[in-house]
Parts: C-alpha cells; sequence; structure tokens
C-alpha cells in the first residue's frame, strides 16, 4: 500500500522555495562557469598575408584550415573551432570571426601572432544641383576645363560603396550606352540582382550582423537589394548615370547624375535593419573589403561608422588599410555627431575623412502668419488643401491629458492630443525624434500641416524632407520668433506656401550642424575631417521598396529622393576621386587626397570665409582643408604623397611596437625607423598639439606638374611664429620631391586653446595650401 503524503501550503512553498533556490543556485554556476559563459562574436586580427599573385582555391583553403587549426589550441577541437568560425579572412586581410566567450578571446589576445582581438562592433549608416555647384558644370554646359572633360567623365574606373544594397530597376545603374565590362574585373553579382555593363558587382555579408544579433537566417538577409534606400542614394551620388527630369514628387527637377557618371560601379550590402543602434557590422565590412580588394575595385566608398577608437580594433581602420595597401583609394564619412567638438570618426591616416555642408540650392517652402511675417522654410512635401489661413497651435499646448510637455513640444508619438490638434498647423520643435517622424505624428494627430522649428544645436541648417503632410521647417530664430507669435496672439494663424526650387542662395557652402567636428580624439596630431562636401538635401537615386521618409505607413514611393548627412557628402568625394583615378592612373591614395585638400577653398558664395550652421566663422575641425573643388583637384602642381612604409612609421610613432607593425605588414624585415616622429609624418594638413615651446615640422613635396618655382605664404595662427627653409623650391622635373621644414614657437604672450594658419606654396598659376592647427597651453 503506498502512503499518501499531504503538505500544507506553507509546506508546499517552503519545498518550492528551497526547490527554486537550489535551481537557481545550479543555473547561476553553470552560467559563470567556463563552459557556460557568456559567447559573443569577435574579430581575431593577425595581419596581412604575403601571398603570392597567383593564389590557388588549395592554397586559400589551406589558410582558413590555419585559422581553424588555431583557433582550436583554445577551444578544444577542431570541430568547435570549425563551428565557431564564421568567416575566414584569406586573401588580403589576415584573420577571422568567430563566437568566443570573453575567457577565450582574453587568452587568443596574449598569443604573439595575434595584432588584436575586438568584438564585432556595429556601426550607423552616418543630385541634381551639387555637381554644377562645384563648377563641373554650368546651365547645363560642360566647359573643356571641367575635370568631368577632362576625366572623361571616370569611364571604365570601378567605384564600390559599402552600404544597405542597391536598386537595379533605377536609371541610375542603367547601361544602356556602355561597352564591355572591363577585363580586370573579377567581381559577381547575387542572383537577386541583375547585373549589367553598368552595375557589373553585388554582394552581401551578413554573418556578423546575424551573429551580433542570433537571428536565424531568412530571405531578407540574403540579398542585395536595397529596401532601406542608402545605398542607392550613395551609389548614384559617387557614380550614377545621368538622369534627365529626376526630381522628388515634382520638386527639384534636372538632371541628376553622380561625379563619375561614366564609371562602373559595385554594391556590397553590409547593412541590415537597426539592432540596438547598429546596422553594420565590422566582421561583415572586413569580409566586404577583401572582397573588393580582390574583385578589382578603385574606390571604395563607405557612408559608415561609429565612435572612433584604436585602429588595431577598427574593422574599418583595418580593412581600409589593405585595401590602399592595394591601390584602392577608401573614402569614409566623418559623422553626424555634430556640432559637438571632438566627434569626428573614421580618423585612420590612410582614408579620406569627409565632412557635410550645404550648397546654394534650398527648395524653399515660406510660412507666412496672419500678422504679416514670413519666414524662410525648406520642404518636399506636398502643398496644403486649401489656400487659405489655418489656425496655428504649439505642440506644447498639444498635449494629452496628464502627458509630458517637452514631449508634446518635440512632436513624440502618443504626446498629441487629436481633439487639441485636427484641422491645424501644429508647430513642433527639432531634437530627440527623427524629423519626418514628427510629421507622422501631426499626422496621425489630425494636423493639416506642420511647422518644424529648429532647436539652438541646429542653427541655420533647415533639411527639406518629403513629410507626409504639407511642412516646413525653419531656422531657430524665427522659431523663437514664432513661438513667441503663439503665445501672444489670442487667435494664431498662418499658411504654409508650396514648395520651390530656389538656386544662388547665400550663404553658400556653410557646415551642416549636424556634421562631425575635430580634434581627432584618436591621434590629435592628424586633423580630422579632410574635407567637406555637399551633404545637405542631396537629391539622387533611392529604392522603391520604401517610401521616402523610411516610416512603415509611408506607403508613397519615389525613384528618387532627398537625403542629408555625411553619408551623402561622402560619396561626392568618391566620385571626384573616381575621376581622378581615371585622369591619373598612377597617382597613389594619397597623392589623391593631397589634390583634394591642397586646393579646396574655405570661402563662400559671398566670398567671405566659411560660416557654421550658427552664421559664425567655421574653422578646420568642422571643413578640414575646405570646401572641395573637383576642377583644381585635377591639376594641383605639387602633392604630399605617402607610402605603405610611411604609415607603418606613422603606427611606430603613435606607440605601437615593433612587433604588431611587422605583423601589420606582413614584414618579418620591417623594423620600427629610429626616431619616427608624427611631426615629420607627410600629411597634407599641419597639426600640432600641445605647442609649448619651438618644434619643428618636415614635410616632402612632389612635383606633378611641369617644371616650376614655388615661394611659402603663410598665415600665422594667432600666437605663434613661423618660419619656413627654405622658403623656395625648384623642381625641375615631373616627380621631383624637395623637402622644406616648418618652426613654430608660441610668442611669450599667447591666447590658450586651439588657433588656425596656412601655408601655401605657390607658381603664380598653382596654389597648395595646407592648414596649420595649433594647440597653445595657457
Amino acid at each position: 500500500m503506498s502512503m499518501t503524503r499531504r503538505y500544507s501550503s506553507t509546506q508546499y512553498s517552503n519545498k518550492m522555495s528551497l526547490q527554486s533556490l537550489s535551481s537557481l543556485l545550479l543555473l547561476v554556476t553553470l552560467f559563470f562557469s567556463p563552459a557556460f559563459a557568456l559567447k559573443k562574436s569577435y574579430i581575431v586580427y593577425l595581419g596581412s598575408h604575403a601571398h603570392l599573385p597567383q593564389i590557388s582555391s588549395a592554397h586559400l583553403d589551406g589558410v582558413a584550415h590555419s585559422h581553424r587549426t588555431f583557433l582550436a589550441s583554445f577551444v578544444g577541437s577542431h570541430e568547435n573551432a570549425k563551428e565557431a568560425i564564421f568567416y575566414s579572412y584569406k586573401r588580403h586581410i589576415n584573420g577571422f570571426a568567430a563566437i568566443l566567450d570573453e575567457n577565450e578571446a582574453a587568452e587568443i589576445a596574449k598569443h604573439p601572432d595575434v595584432v588584436s582581438v575586438f568584438p564585432n562592433k556595429g556601426r550607423k549608416l552616418h543630385t541634381t544641383h551639387s555637381w554644377n555647384f562645384m563648377l563641373l558644370a554650368k546651365n547645363g554646359v560642360v566647359h573643356k576645363s571641367s575635370l568631368w572633360n577632362k576625366a572623361g567623365y571616370g569611364e571604365d574606373t570601378i567605384i564600390a560603396n559599402l552600404d544597405t544594397g542597391v536598386w537595379p530597376e533605377s536609371k541610375s545603374f542603367s547601361d544602356e550606352g556602355y561597352g564591355a565590362v572591363p577585363a580586370r574585373w573579377k567581381g559577381r553579382c547575387h542572383k537577386d540582382v541583375p547585373c549589367n555593363r553598368k552595375l557589373i558587382g553585388a554582394r552581401y555579408f551578413n554573418k556578423g550582423y546575424l551573429a551580433y544579433t542570433g537571428l536565424p537566417s531568412n530571405a531578407s538577409y540574403e540579398t542585395c537589394r536595397d529596401h532601406d534606400g542608402h545605398g542607392s542614394h550613395t551609389l548614384s551620388t559617387a557614380a550614377g548615370n545621368f538622369v534627365p527630369g529626376a526630381n522628388v514628387f515634382g520638386i527639384g527637377n534636372g538632371t541628376a547624375s553622380g561625379g563619375s557618371p561614366k564609371a562602373r560601379v559595385a554594391a556590397y550590402k553590409v547593412c541590415w535593419p537597426p539592432v540596438d543602434g547598429a546596422e553594420c557590422f565590422d566582421a561583415d565590412i572586413l569580409a566586404a573589403i577583401e572582397a573588393a580588394i580582390e574583385d578589382g575595385v578603385d574606390v571604395l566608398s563607405a557612408s559608415v561608422g561609429g565612435d572612433a577608437g584604436d585602429y588595431m580594433s577598427d574593422g574599418i581602420a583595418i580593412g581600409s588599410f589593405h585595401a590602399v595597401k592595394n591601390g584602392v583609394t577608401v573614402v569614409c564619412s566623418a559623422g553626424n555627431s555634430g556640432p559637438k567638438s571632438g566627434t569626428v570618426s573614421n580618423v585612420a591616416p590612410w582614408v579620406i575623412t569627409v565632412g557635410a555642408s550645404s550648397m546654394d540650392r534650398e527648395f524653399q517652402a515660406f510660412v507666412e502668419l496672419k500678422n504679416g511675417q514670413s519666414f524662410k522654410g525648406t520642404s518636399l512635401s506636398k502643398p496644403l488643401p486649401e489656400e487659405k489661413m489655418y489656425s496655428l497651435i504649439s505642440a506644447a499646448d498639444a498635449n494629452v491629458a496628464n502627458g509630458n510637455v517637452t514631449d508634446a513640444l518635440l512632436c513624440k508619438k502618443g504626446s498629441l492630443d487629436p481633439k487639441k490638434v485636427k484641422g491645424k498647423i501644429l508647430v513642433c520643435l527639432r531634437g530627440d525624434n527623427a524629423r519626418v517622424d514628427k510629421g507622422m505624428q501631426a499626422a496621425a494627430a489630425g494636423a493639416a500641416g506642420m511647422v518644424l522649428c529648429n532647436d539652438k544645436a541646429s542653427g541655420n541648417e533647415i533639411i527639406s524632407d518629403a513629410h507626409v503632410l504639407p511642412a516646413s521647417q525653419i531656422d531657430y530664430k524665427d522659431g523663437e520668433t514664432l513661438f513667441s507669435y503663439l503665445s501672444s496672439t489670442k487667435d494664431p494663424k498662418g499658411y504654409i506656401k508650396a514648395p520651390t526650387a530656389t538656386l544662388n542662395t547665400k550663404p553658400a557652402p556653410f557646415m551642416a550642424s549636424f556634421s562631425s567636428r575635430g580634434p581627432n580624439t584618436i591621434t590629435p596630431g592628424i586633423l580630422k575631417p579632410d574635407i567637406t562636401a555637399p551633404g545637405v538635401n542631396i537629391i539622387a537615386a533611392f529604392t522603391e521598396a520604401t517610401g521616402p521618409t523610411d516610416l512603415d505607413s509611408d506607403n508613397r514611393r519615389t525613384p528618387f529622393n532627398t537625403e542629408s548627412g555625411t553619408s551623402m557628402s561622402c560619396p561626392h568625394i568618391s566620385g571626384v576621386v573616381g575621376l581622378l583615378k581615371t585622369l591619373h592612373p598612377h597617382w597613389s591614395p594619397a597623392a589623391i587626397r593631397s589634390a583634394i585638400m591642397t586646393t579646396s577653398r574655405t570661402r563662400n558664395n559671398r566670398r567671405k570665409p566659411m560660416v557654421d550652421e550658427s552664421f559664425k566663422k567655421a574653422n578646420p575641425f568642422s571643413y578640414g582643408s575646405g570646401h572641395v573643388q573637383p576642377n583644381k583637384a585635377a591639376h594641383p602642381g605639387l602633392v604630399y604623397d605617402l607610402t605603405t612604409g610611411d604609415y607603418l612609421d606613422f603606427l611606430c610613432a603613435v606607440g605601437y611596437n615593433n612587433t604588431v607593425v611587422q605583423l601589420f605588414a606582413e614584414d618579418p624585415q620591417y623594423t620600427c625607423r629610429q626616431g619616427a616622429n608624427l611631426l615629420d609624418f607627410n600629411y597634407p594638413s599641419i597639426t600640432v598639439p600641445n605647442l609649448t615651446g619651438s618644434i619643428t615640422v618636415t614635410r616632402k613635396l612632389k612635383n606633378v606638374g611641369p617644371p616650376a618655382t614655388y615661394n611659402a605664404r603663410f598665415r600665422e595662427p594667432l600666437g605663434v611664429r613661423v618660419s619656413v627653409e627654405p622658403k623656395q623650391l625648384t623642381f625641375n622635373k615631373t616627380g621631383e620631391v624637395k623637402i622644406f621644414q616648418m618652426t613654430l614657437r608660441p610668442l611669450p604672450v599667447t591666447p590658450s586653446g586651439y588657433v588656425f594658419g596656412e601655408l601655401t606654396w605657390t607658381d603664380s598659376h598653382h596654389y597648395v595650401r595646407s592648414p596649420i592647427v595649433v594647440q597653445l597651453s595657457s
């Protein structure tokens, strides 16, 4: 007979508590034991490969096997290593990406053959008129002095981007009129993208993204197609065809084109739907760069980035070094974290880092008030349904009962009361949530229209968005006046005029508030960004898989769209690089960068110094050397050139040890040059952090023009005495190199902080200008 044991509720509860506690202790013990340690995706970087020019598939298999064998010694078996590794970088970059726990990663990092081990970090994605603004054409006419004409529009140069993919049906990527694909091209296209003689490559890289997110792969992650629009926009800005009649819902009608409109293009998709604010992961970026090098790309455009970090723990820095080493020019966006100082990203000295500025076209949508006041705004939205004065309401006064007034003012989701908003023009403040999301919330609450007022940080930078309702964005001062009108008027009313494209606006260019600023927080002795280019209200190709606002509820479709960001300025420089590569095929990436930097301008179309978003004088921390001038870059006269050896010397000068640099170079004979000094690194800008006494900077100039004699001119930074020796350089032939030295000395009474000047070498025909940036201590 069996016995039945009965428990009171208290006894039952106590027993379950003990069982739960035991289970919890067991779970905690297991979780924190080595076998159950938290695993994440890491990149193990081993440096460079020293392959022969012709590599067999068997050899590459051997490299992958060596990676598995190496990892097996840390994870217990060859099978475990095979399961952990999801990328093996076999051709140019030496290393692998794998799922590891922290202890394994730490142990691997101690191995003498390892340069670095770092997490598979996520990064963010950072027209019809801009090329006219940069004088490649004027009123539709391409002058014989234009770089377009001289470089054959970039014919047969191959430009690729790292982005969200491509929309192959866009006319920007049609191959009508193109000849055969260049024989040197080794790339391919994934089956879902019908490539042609213009769009010659399309591949996707998703393993790093999937490893980080833990998501299972499916068809939406196995495609090169652009479902976001960002990738098509940037690729067409760099090298899209001439497309007449391009516009956004009838506004801004003109001929769209890229900087190198006859170049061939390739898309490497590395960016996916955001997770934890990140879209593009280092493991995928490294795999894509390795593929691009092998495929035969000439120019690589990367409108992605994150916080600046150690070069040996930065996938973009590592990958781009290998690309530049193989003759590929890499162009990167500076980031969209401005106007705060010290926010610039992609600061490796072997890449071209690009800030963003405005141009002289606006899509103006004036806001008119019942009292007769009028404010210039911008928009690409539809007009109001009736031509009449509408009631105006501040979003702060339209908050839901017991709601947060600040959230309402910012027009955040769920903050607005439809009873207060319906049929009125809602006035919102810029900040926190996306501009187009504010419009969506206004429309959802029943607003007839929206006026978006800049916050103080945004200043005069007004963006033209294709809002889902009639809207206009106005600057900070006009916004203050509008809010004052609302608070002081019993029955405020206004009207938003339909947007129209207006050319020759002034001042232009001025720096965009979002454009990330220097100083360079990783290597303060290198000025970043290098250059600025148009990045505000840029019209270019777009995907037709999503609406122009990228909001789920936006069912509109447009083959062209306007976007703003350093993501847009970056491909402008990539397009110019494509032209220079066509015109000067033997120039190094450093020579091309030097030509772009030293021929730039720092004055606007009022012939006054460039200003920032608040219309205060800008400086090299925002625009680098200045605003690009493509036609002048074609014939710079002199260049500051750099080789792979110079970059290795740079790494030694900033503190990397000889063993790490040897692995980076894949040269066991390389030895850090004794006395390697950052002050002598042959960069086209001159930056001296913390000047306390007299120092001397050395530079080398290579003549890429005819024989000539150049004289030095300089504008001294405030509080700094500058001298140059020799003051004159005579070049007797093309390719000749001359050395000069600049000595900088603080004056007895000096201001503290950063001060700026410039050095120009000129033969009265060429003007080779370098910014001088000096930090003085009080």
